[in-house]
């Protein structure tokens, strides 16, 4: 007979351990903030060197010009904003920066026609942005994978206003990819790899299992009628499965994941579970990957309640960590997250931190060993 004492043991088992970061203002850096300028939606970059990070940001709710700035020692302090080409003033979207090996970036700007701009010289010097075809789309790109030497695959969504020109939105939203076979100079037409009505599933953020084997898109549901949705692909982005619901706690939008140095899964996103007290702010969800792929909803998993913070995967207990609280509702997120050589975690956002202000951007430090202490010293 199942007890209610044991139901309580197994819900505590999947639900995340919660550690509060919002007031350790040390950790804290401020990027950018302009008195009664909002300042937006951020993607950020870390190059070759491993210590120097780019981030980009629109100068408003999204569209808007963007800014471009640099951090040459992880995120500790940040350069004044980089001159950038004229076209980068005429965003109609937010910025998404990427790698494209060795001293190639690009950076992306949505809505129609995609427009992307690049650099040979690791961000000293831009191109302007220029139309990757006759097709458009919204937060592109959500992630881009390399499947090979010069093969990418980049995500993105639509609702039908912007993969064409003249389009309107017709109630449905779809999830696209397009694939680059030469170092991202080109881009396929985008192929649907999914497209639904009853939930909105968008914003793609893409990550690789610790084993290299699978890949994974998490994903917003923006109908607001259930959580957050996953799907994965065994075949290097050939085909994927059908999205799954995950739980509460990977539930909210633009969800940016990298792989941790112990084999764990760090996923940054603005949390939007219902009724949640930490609704509307800046998280970090951290767990193993086996975590992502077994649950479910209810949370109906076989994880230990007591196992250690170190062992084999799916062994240890997720936790959930409140960056930054956000005091604009739930304008916040869509952060850049990049990991150092020494495992510091670099996440890098925009919200409200003080009340009656516009947005500006922030940027937080953190280590698993530290959060790891946190638990074992009982907070």
């Amino acid at each position: 007979m199942v007890t209610l004492a044991l139901i309580a043991v197994l819900c505590l088992a999947h639900e995340p351990t919660r550690i509060d970061l919002d007031a350790d203002a040390a950790r804290q850096v401020v990027v950018d903030h302009e008195p009664g300028t909002y300042l937006g939606h951020v993607s950020t970059l870390l190059l070759e060197d491993r210590a120097t990070i780019l981030a980009a940001y629109p100068k408003g709710h999204g569209k808007g010009p963007i800014v471009l700035k640099r951090s040459v020692d992880g995120g500790r302090t940040w350069s004044d904003r980089l001159a950038t080409p004229e076209t980068w003033a005429t965003s109609q979207e937010t910025p998404t920066l990427f790698g494209l090996g060795g001293e190639s970036l690009i950076l992306f700007s949505g809505l129609y026609p995609i427009r992307a701009a690049r650099s040979s010289d690791s961000g000293t010097t831009w191109s302007e942005l220029e139309p990757i075809g006759d097709f458009g789309g919204i937060v592109a790109m959500g992630g881009v994978v390399r499947r090979g030497d010069e093969a990418f695959t980049a995500f993105f969504h639509d609702d039908g206003r912007f993969i064409r020109a003249g389009g309107t939105f017709e109630g449905m939203f779809t999830l696209y990819q397009t694939d680059s076979n030469d170092g991202g100079l080109t881009w396929s037409q985008p192929r649907t790899i999914w497209a639904g009505t009853d939930v909105h599933l968008c914003e793609p953020g893409v990550v690789w299992s610790p084993d290299g084997e699978t890949l994974a898109i998490l994903l917003r549901e923006n109908r607001r009628v259930k959580n957050s949705h996953v799907m994965f692909s065994e075949d290097r982005a050939a085909t994927w499965t059908e999205p799954r619901e995950l739980p509460a706690w990977l539930t909210g939008d633009r969800h940016i994941a990298v792989n941790a140095p112990d084999g764990r899964i760090v996923v940054t996103f603005r949390f939007m579970a219902r009724n949640d007290p930490w609704w509307g702010d800046w998280v970090a969800w951290i767990g193993d990957w086996d975590h992502i792929v077994a649950s479910d909803p209810a949370g109906e998993r076989s994880v230990d309640a007591d196992a250690p913070m170190t062992g084999k995967p799916g062994a240890r207990r997720p936790m959930l960590v409140r960056l930054k609280d956000n005091l604009g509702g739930s304008d916040c997120g869509y952060a850049g997250l990049e990991v150092l050589p020494d495992g510091t975690f670099v996440g890098t956002t925009y919200g409200t931190w003080a009340q009656g202000e516009k947005p500006s951007i922030l940027c937080v430090r953190f280590t698993l060993e530290e959060l790891d202490a946190r638990l074992r010293d009982g907070e």
